[in-house]
């Protein structure tokens, strides 16, 4: 653990917006493949993954010793969207790779580095496609934290970060967020009722695995429903495949094995290989309206990051890489279900898909209290969803057997830990828990 004057400065003269690192404190020096290793030297399984950005894991060898080849041989790094060797490489690595395989025709427009980027990029392309303004987006969705990604958010608090009325979207609710009722039913049956008050909009914008937004999956009967009413009232869907895309539910795009195919596509995080910004909108080329100039951004040139992120298109060729993380998912999901079987208490059960994935209580403390203690036995794993209730476990894609094996078997030690020994025996300290984090 880092101790006070290591966190000194961060605590006095950094912003209070932070939030990662009150969860996680420990000062960081180096990290490689799935684990990180702070200033005492003390080492960390890592089942962050940089919120997803990471799928490939710190520092992977292949990609890394790319980036060192090009900076040494004074390859361009910044270059706005002059026309470079280096983006030349990752679009071809793009549609030869991922894109003509998969028979997806889409433009590829460069947004600017962020994921809530390449969600206001493909916002814009919708609006001015159709000449409509209003947008449909679901309940507990999470798309960034600039205003029009935010915007068409769900979370609260979020929200409330605004500073500002948020306009623009009308929030109907997601697969399953009514129990069995057919969500998609209510959206068809808004839009063709003139009397609903709902806009036509010119976009509805999902994700496949809300990862923010507690670890929700929508059902590919669902996700068709929506495809089939957005195309009959020729609505641009969007699918924001930021967190749950590169692979991270098993396909290279979440969508693959739904059924459908979305009008814009919305990629960052994992994209750019090894940590570095880099953010595309992937449209059907009759959607891109928009004339030189009317979007840009100066960092939307990243070369390394077409390098680094081209090296980790490479690993996509083999159809056996895909299988690998299929592998990898099924152990994790295994390994959940069976820490569910043994402690099935507060309603604990396994959610999300592929390496997506967690388990939610009814008892919003619980998850909460499962990542702090798993990060003083060195496990880095974080809380998703609208009051923290459902932990949620992303490691790298290309994790080791042997650090896959050591971070579940933290996680089923704590789950004991906390479930079995601390909320049945304690149910006051559960409560006081539970009470106190309604109050932050």
């Amino acid at each position: 653990m880092a101790s006070y004057d290591e966190r000194a400065i961060f605590e006095t003269c950094e912003s209070a917006i932070r939030s990662y690192c009150r969860n996680f404190p420990a000062v960081f020096t180096s990290a490689k493949g799935a684990s990180l290793t702070d200033t005492s030297g003390r080492r960390y399984i890592d089942f962050l993954s940089g919120a997803g950005t990471l799928n490939y894991g710190h520092n992977h060898p292949a990609i890394k010793q790319r980036v060192l080849d090009y900076l040494a041989s004074d390859g361009i790094v910044h270059s706005l969207d002059l026309h470079t060797t280096a983006k030349q490489r990752f679009i071809e690595e793009l549609i030869s790779t991922i894109l003509r395989p998969r028979g997806l025709d889409y433009r590829i427009a460069f947004s600017g580095p962020t994921g809530a980027n390449s969600v206001e990029l493909a916002l814009k392309f919708a609006r001015c496609a159709t000449r409509r303004h209003n947008v449909v987006a679901f309940t507990n969705a999470y798309h960034g934290m600039s205003q029009g990604a935010l915007a068409v958010s769900g979370t609260r608090s979020k929200r409330e970060g605004a500073g500002m009325p948020l306009a623009g979207v009308t929030r109907l609710p997601y697969d399953g967020y009514l129990g069995d009722a057919d969500t998609a039913d209510l959206l068809e049956k808004m839009l063709d009722d003139h009397g609903s008050g709902l806009d036509l909009p010119a976009a509805i914008i999902l994700e496949t695995v809300q990862g923010e937004g507690g670890l929700n999956t929508a059902s590919g009967p669902w996700l068709r429903r929506v495809r089939q009413i957005a195309s009959r009232h020729d609505i641009v869907l969007i699918v924001d495949d930021i967190q749950a895309g590169c692979g991270r539910t098993g396909t290279f795009f979440s969508f693959e094995t739904m059924g459908f195919t979305p009008d814009i596509i919305c990629l960052s995080k994992a994209l750019g290989g090894m940590g570095m910004p880099l953010s595309v909108v992937l449209l059907r080329p009759d959607l891109d309206v928009l004339a030189p100039g009317q979007h840009n951004g100066t960092f939307r040139g990243n070369n390394l990051a077409f390098v680094a992120g081209t090296a980790a298109l490479e690993m996509w060729r083999k159809t056996s890489f895909e299988a690998s993380i299929q592998d990898v998912a099924a152990r994790v999901r295994g390994k959940l279900a069976d820490i569910v079987e043994l402690h099935p208490g507060h309603g604990a059960h396994v959610r999300g898909r592929g390496l997506l994935s967690g388990i939610g209580w009814t008892n919003a403390a619980i998850a909460g209290r499962v990542s702090k203690e798993a990060y003083a036995r060195g496990l880095i794993v974080e809380t998703s969803g609208a009051e923290g209730q459902v932990l949620k476990l992303m490691p790298p894609l290309t994790i080791s057997p042997q650090e896959l094996e050591a971070g579940l078997a933290i996680v089923e030690e704590v789950v004991a830990a906390v479930v079995v020994a601390d909320v049945p025996h304690n149910r006051h300290a559960v409560l006081e828990d539970a009470t106190a984090n309604a109050s932050m």
